[in-house]
């Protein structure tokens, strides 16, 4: 099994994404002895945002520029990555309501048609499924106990919209929210985030998805 640990906070040891992706990991790898983990830092090695160059993949091979063959390659290896992985584990704080432009870059290079989607005459249909998403979720605010608050926030949903979209049905979450509101309310979102990484870990990949952190 192998398993692909993708991180884009900007702030280093001091994320609670990078640290609540970093213990998914490791207890994956406890409950599934002989898990090979493999990591993508999108802040050490970010592809460019997505321009005409970087839809080079579109196009026949002997019209491409050199721009966008070096383009291509980029966005080859980051889809043959995500591709080869059973269990993606995905870093995501929130920034400004929204996730960071890093980790958006990188979907856009994993958004493909007839590699993780494609169109039909009853609409699009994902190709990328089989595999277990979990999403390491952490916000400064609270934002999962309103109506009005849930809609400002466009991070989870969206994760679970362009993943669901690629066909994959197996999206889990690890969330830690409030963490800017207090040491005290920090401690008890890392807390019930800890219990959570051990019963989304122990479930079996590709499985149905247990209870999302409160």
């Amino acid at each position: 099994m192998k398993l692909l640990q993708v991180d884009s906070s900007i702030l280093g040891d001091a994320s609670v994404s990078r640290q609540l992706s970093a213990r998914i990991a490791a207890e994956w790898q406890a409950s599934h002895p002989g898990t090979q983990v493999e990591r993508l830092d999108l802040t050490a090695t970010a592809p460019s945002h997505l321009s005409a160059q970087a839809l080079g993949f579109a196009a026949p091979a002997d019209t491409l520029s050199e721009a966008q063959r070096r383009e291509n390659a980029v966005s080859e290896a980051l889809l043959t990555q995500f591709l080869a992985a059973d269990v993606v584990v995905v870093g995501a704080p929130l920034y400004n309501f929204a996730i960071p432009s890093q980790l958006k870059a990188w979907i856009d290079r994993l958004a493909q048609v007839g590699r993780t989607f494609k169109y039909t005459d009853k609409g699009a249909v994902g190709l990328a499924g089989g595999k277990t998403v979990i999403i390491a979720s952490s916000r400064g605010g609270v934002y999962s106990t309103s109506e009005a608050a849930r809609a400002m926030e466009h991070q989870e949903s969206y994760l679970q919209t362009v993943f669901g979209f690629f066909g994959i049905t197996d999206v889990r979450i690890v969330r830690a929210e409030g963490i800017a509101m207090g040491e005290a309310k920090k401690a008890e979102a890392l807390a019930a985030a800890e219990q959570e990484i051990k019963l989304l870990t122990a479930t079996p990949a590709n499985q149905p998805k247990v209870a999302l952190a409160a």
